[in-house]
Formats: structure tokens, C-alpha cells, sequence
């Protein structure tokens, strides 16, 4: 860990009206024995609606230690951050996903010769959630990181940016300008108008900060040069909230440059540039050469004067003092050593970060390739896979269908949380050959739309999904069909469309990648579902018959002329899981009931606008990225990206200022 400060070490302390009940028990206990003993890798097979999250708040308590919590998107990771805030009212829970609403990355394309600049709107308020994790997981024991992710891309040194921090205490001697310069060293920006995190503002001998990870800024009141008084108001009213006699400001970003190194640091990056514009010249590329010589010197000029450059994460290799290839530093470094990693479904999870570093080296190629980055970009990337493993002491895995790589990490051990407390039982399974197979669909239908329930029905093709939408239509059936070719808005409309009652049917390709949480869901049809390979696998099937699982009535119908090893797996583990969920709820005398679950507002379809000048297009789309912006404050990402999807639709489809007249 990168801090040696003084760490407060309050208690973990969960509050839930709840018991552990069913499998939780069971699971808390097991789990809680295999970390105390040192177990490195464990598994939580956890079926939807066990409770998983609240077993893992059980151990954390017990084992009184920190820890971080990775999802594989930002939606599934502010639903997590909102449970364990719930949990641990008086505990540290905090929130690292990326902070961007909207992100292009810098690429270019050589077969078109176009070059993609970098283009972005960082919201302000996870930026904040990003500096008060780094924060608290610095400063208290009692920490809990919910992370995308991101949290494997590259951030600042963890001893530079405590290192660097203010410690200020009533009866200082220090003058005004000093701490303004202290305040400037450290990334703060002065704003006597625009008073937020990350600024600060002076009126006479009174100095106001706003902390990047606070809720409340601080103000110095200075007599001379001396600090005569410390605290904390309200930023709204202005009215003094408490009185201190010494506080801490952390750096208001994570990248910090030691400016009695920055004469070193130029230098060797003008070096780098030097050395590779000479190689280019002697390829003959004499446009890469002058390209790569008039990118870096800007960048050398903005470093100089304001210590910060547009992508300055692409010199992060410099700032830190790394060897080329090394690991970058992350948000892993920030962490203590025995913090416990928990990686939920993890079979979708790990495979993410096991892919981010190629997909990152690729599109990085080709800006080196051709004079727009230094190589020393490489170095601004995610880990790779197996420097996030070795940093990862001690894990649980957690998905109600785990992978061969953590069940092989686990050797096999698994902690399964099958029964759920709510006596909801999976679904009933049959298996019916393909000839007939649309005539067998529609008598399963009728009873499922008869009580107003809905279908989901998923093809291996684009083409059959669209096919039998169109067949299912023909019929005067309300339907809809999903795939990759439909975009984000458009997708998040048919999901609202079935569950307020506009359609009864969605025909899908890949209905696990949706994420999609329906307790209307009664029915999911499989078609072609012996055709074996990754959306007829095992643990595909088992997932998509889980579609059902939330309503009482769920029923599952795979069409298929082969009993499939997947197909024989999928059945029997079903019926296990079945058999004890109606043990359980026969000896408790449990009565299950759907789920009941609120249909978000969401964003109405993007339709056709005209605009009547270049003005009313702008306006427009400020006021779409406010609404953005007011969303993910919030954390309700998904309707965040149904905007930013729209925005992204609308810079597509219209030219306007400059690029007009080209």
C-alpha cells in the first residue's frame, strides 16, 4: 500500500433488518472458514436470487477486513455500490468506475488517413467518487471499493499523491500566498465564481477548498501569517458545520508531476521524441517525423507552463519513474495488502479483464506507427491479465454459473448458495424435436399471454430472429426482436416495451448479454438449442433458462433432436436446484410468489428532429448532456446511455459550425 499515514481503524458494522436464511448461512459460514485459513481462491455459486450480496456483507463483517468488489459494468456495479451503502451505513463504501459520460478514444485509421482525436465529458461527480475511494482506502480500514473494471487502468502514483497532500493545523504559520501556492501545486484550480470540487477561492485573509472526494468544502481563516481557525460549512448557505483543529487535502487529480523533477522528465521525453523522429527519417517517413516532433513539443510546452497537457496519461511512464513494458500503477496499488478481491459474475467479469490490455495495445499501434504518440503510450494501458493476478492475494468468485478457469483455481471446492429465501424455484424444463417446432411454440404461448405474462424466445441467427418476429407478427402477436445490429436507445425501448405491456414477445440472438431482470418473464423458448457451441453451451443454457426464474410460473421449452452433453448438464442441474428449493420450502412452509420489480422511466425513442440553424442543434444537445450528466450523478447509468447514445446519433447524422462549410 502506497500510504504510511495514520489509518483509522473503525469496525465493520452491517445493519439489515434481515436474518441470513436458506443457503446464507451455510455459505457465511464456509466462506468466512476458507479465507481465515488462508484459502487464496474460492467460488460462490449463488443462483439469482439467493442473496449473494448480502452473504458477502456477512463475511466481510466477520473477517473485519477491506475489500473491493469488481463488476463488469457500471450498472451492475451502482446497484452493488447502493446494497453494500445499505449494509454499512457507518462504514467507507465507496464507488471507482470510469468517469466518462461520453468517451472517444484518440485512433487512427490509416486505410481512410483520418485521425480520431480524443474526445470526452468526464462527469464531475464520479470524478469526485473516484478521489474520495482513493481517499478512504488510504485513511480507513473500514473500506469497501465497488469497481468497473477501470479499476485496472492506469491512475497516479499512491505515494506521490499522499505525499503530496496538505496537513494544515490551527496556529500555523503561513501566509496566504503560500497556501494559495500549496493549493496550485497540488491541482487545485482558484474559482472566486464557480465554487465545486477541485477549486478553491479567496476572499481577503479567508481561504475556501473544496476537496475533491468531500460533500462540504473547508475554510482558513488566516490572522497574518497564521492559520487561526479550521472548518467545515455548507457550500449552499455558507453556515459553519464544525470546527477543526487540523485537517488533510489530498491532490485534487491522481496524475502529479514533482516539479523539482520536471526539468528530468522533459528532457528524457524530448530525448524519446529526438530518438524516434530520427528513426523516421531514416525510413524515409518524413511526415510521421515531423507529425511525431510538433506533437510532443506542444505537449513539452503545455507540461512547462501549466504541468498539464490534453492526454498526459500517455506520459505516465515518464511521471512515474517506470521502465518500459512495466506495469502501470493503478487503483490496485492503493489498496492494502490484505484487502479481499471479490469478483462478481465472474465468468462474464473475468474474461472482460483478460481482454482489455489487446484490445487497448491494437487501437494504440497505429497512433504509434504513424507519428501521433511516442511508444511510450504502450505503457498508458491496462494491466494485463496476469499482473492483475498477481496482485489479487485473495478472492472470492461469485456467479451462479462459474467458468473451468476459477473452478480450477478453487480445485474444484465450490460454496454453493442454491435455495433462495423468497421459495422461488427454477423453472420446468422440456424438450421438444425441431419438426413442428413453431406450431409447439405457439400452444406454449397462448396459456403464458392468456395471464398477461410475456415470452422470450432466442434464435442462433440474426436472420431467423428477424424471420420468426416477422411470422410471430403475421399472426397478430405483439413482437419484437433483438440484436447486435439494434442500437443502445432502441434496445432499452423494447425492454421497456415488454415489461409496461406494449409488446408480449422479444426474439433474440444473445439475451444474456441484455441483462435483462424481467419478472413478467414466464416463458423462454430455445430454439436450435442442441446446436452446441458458446450461446448453446452449458453454462449459456443454464443462464438463459434462469430468464425465468423470477416468476412462479416459469417454463423453459428447448427445441432440439439431440440430447446435447450441454442439453443432459443443463437439465440436471436445473432439476437439482429445483428438488432443493421445494424441500426448503416445504419444511418452512415458504408459498412462492413472483418478484415484484419497478419499470424505470427510461428515455423515449429517438425520432427524426429538424433543426432550424446550427444554434437549435446546439442547444438541443446541451440539454440532452445535462440531462446526461443529472442521470449518472445519480447512478442511473442505463438511462445515461440511452442520452449519451442519443448525442453520439445526433454529431453522426449533422454537420454544423466549422465543418459545414468544408
Amino acid at each position: 500500500m502506497g500510504g504510511s499515514g495514520e489509518i483509522e481503524k473503525k469496525r465493520f458494522s452491517l445493519r439489515s433488518s434481515f436474518k441470513p436464511a436458506g443457503d446464507q448461512p451455510a455459505a457465511i459460514d464456509e466462506l468466512t472458514a476458507a479465507l481465515s485459513e488462508g484459502r487464496k481462491y474460492n467460488v460462490l455459486l449463488g443462483v439469482t436470487g439467493s442473496g449473494k450480496t448480502f452473504t458477502i456483507a456477512n463475511v466481510i463483517e466477520r473477517l473485519q477486513r477491506p475489500a473491493i468488489i469488481i463488476s463488469h459494468n457500471k450498472t451492475l456495479a451502482a446497484q452493488l455500490y447502493a446494497e453494500f451503502k445499505e449494509f454499512f451505513p457507518e462504514n467507507r463504501v465507496e464507488f471507482f468506475v470510469s468517469y466518462y459520460d461520453y468517451y472517444q478514444p484518440e485512433a487512427y485509421l490509416p486505410g481512410k488517413d483520418m485521425y480520431i482525436e480524443k474526445d470526452c465529458d468526464i462527469n464531475q461527480e464520479i470524478d469526485r467518487l473516484r478521489h474520495s475511494a482513493t481517499h478512504s482506502i488510504l485513511t480507513r480500514r473500514d473500506t469497501i471499493i465497488v469497481a468497473s473494471v477501470s479499476c485496472i487502468y492506469g491512475l497516479g502514483s499512491p505515494e506521490l499523491y499522499e505525499r503530496e497532500r496538505l496537513v494544515i493545523r490551527k496556529g500555523d504559520r503561513l501566509s496566504r500566498d503560500s497556501l494559495l501556492l500549496k493549493l496550485v501545486g497540488i491541482m487545485y484550480e482558484r474559482n472566486d465564481i464557480v465554487f465545486e470540487q477541485g477549486k478553491f477561492r479567496v476572499k481577503g485573509d479567508i481561504v475556501d477548498v473544496f476537496p475533491m472526494y468531500e460533500e462540504h468544502p473547508y475554510r482558513f481563516e488566516l490572522f497574518g501569517d497564521e492559520i487561526e481557525k479550521i472548518s467545515i460549512f455548507d457550500p449552499l448557505s455558507g453556515h459553519p458545520l464544525a470546527g477543526l483543529d487540523e485537517t488533510m487535502i489530498y491532490p485534487a487529480k491522481h496524475y502529479l508531476i514533482e516539479t523539482d523533477k520536471m526539468n528530468a522528465i522533459l528532457k528524457e521525453i524530448r530525448g524519446d521524441m529526438d530518438a524516434r523522429s530520427e528513426e523516421f527519417r531514416k525510413e524515409g517517413k518524413l511526415l510521421e517525423a515531423q507529425r511525431i516532433a510538433e506533437r510532443v513539443n506542444y505537449d513539452i510546452e503545455m507540461l512547462q507552463v501549466m504541468h498539464y497537457t490534453k492526454g498526459i496519461e500517455n506520459y505516465s511512464r515518464y511521471f512515474d519513474g517506470r521502465e518500459e513494458g512495466t506495469p502501470p500503477v493503478t487503483l490496485l496499488d492503493y489498496l492494502p495488502d490484505d484487502v479481499l478481491y471479490i469478483i462478481d459474475e465472474s465468468h462474464v467479469t473475468v474474461p472482460q479483464l483478460r481482454g482489455m490490455y489487446n484490445g487497448d495495445r491494437k487501437r494504440k499501434q497505429n497512433l504509434v506507427d504513424y507519428g501521433f504518440r511516442l511508444p511510450a503510450a504502450y505503457d498508458n494501458r491496462p494491466l494485463k491479465f496476469e499482473e492483475f493476478f498477481a496482485k489479487m492475494k485473495e478472492a472470492v468468485f461469485v456467479s451462479a454459473t462459474p467458468s473451468d478457469y476459477e473452478l480450477d483455481l478453487a480445485e474444484g471446492r465450490i460454496i454453493e448458495q442454491i435455495v433462495r429465501p423468497t421459495g422461488l424455484i427454477d423453472p420446468q424444463i422440456t424438450v421438444h424435436p425441431t419438426a413442428g417446432q413453431i406450431e409447439k411454440l405457439l400452444d406454449y404461448l397462448e396459456p403464458v399471454l392468456a395471464r398477461n405474462e410475456k415470452a422470450l424466445i432466442t434464435t442462433l441467427t440474426k436472420k431467423m430472429a428477424e424471420d420468426l418476429s416477422a411470422h410471430l407478427g403475421s399472426l397478430k402477436y405483439r413482437v419484437k426482436y433483438l440484436h447486435s445490429d439494434i442500437d443502445t436507445i432502441e434496445r432499452y425501448n423494447i425492454i421497456k416495451m415488454l415489461r409496461t405491456g406494449e409488446i408480449d414477445i422479444i426474439v433474440g440472438v444473445n439475451l444474456l448479454r441484455e441483462g435483462l431482470d424481467l419478472p413478467e418473464v414466464s416463458l423462454v423458448a430455445i430454439f436450435d438449442a442442441d446446436k452446441e457451441g458458446f450461446l448453446r453451451s452449458r453454462r449459456s443454457l443454464i443462464q438463459t433458462i434462469g430468464r425465468t426464474a423470477r416468476n412462479v410460473n416459469g417454463q423453459v421449452v428447448l427445441f432440439a433432436d439431440i440430447r446435447t452433453d450441454s442439453i443432459e448438464l443443463a437439465l440436471s442441474e436445473t432439476e437439482r436446484r429445483r428438488m432443493r428449493q421445494i424441500e426448503y420450502n416445504k419444511e418452512h412452509g415458504i408459498v412462492p410468489r413472483t418478484v415484484v420489480s419497478s419499470i424505470k422511466s427510461g428515455i423515449e425513442k429517438l425520432k427524426k428532429k429538424d433543426f432550424k440553424s446550427d444554434d437549435d442543434l446546439d442547444i438541443y444537445l446541451k440539454d440532452l448532456k445535462r440531462k446526461m450528466e443529472r442521470l449518472a450523478k445519480e447512478l442511473r447509468f442505463e438511462e445515461a446511455a440511452e442520452i449519451r447514445e442519443e448525442i453520439i446519433a445526433l454529431r453522426k447524422s449533422f454537420l454544423f459550425g466549422e465543418e459545414k462549410g468544408k
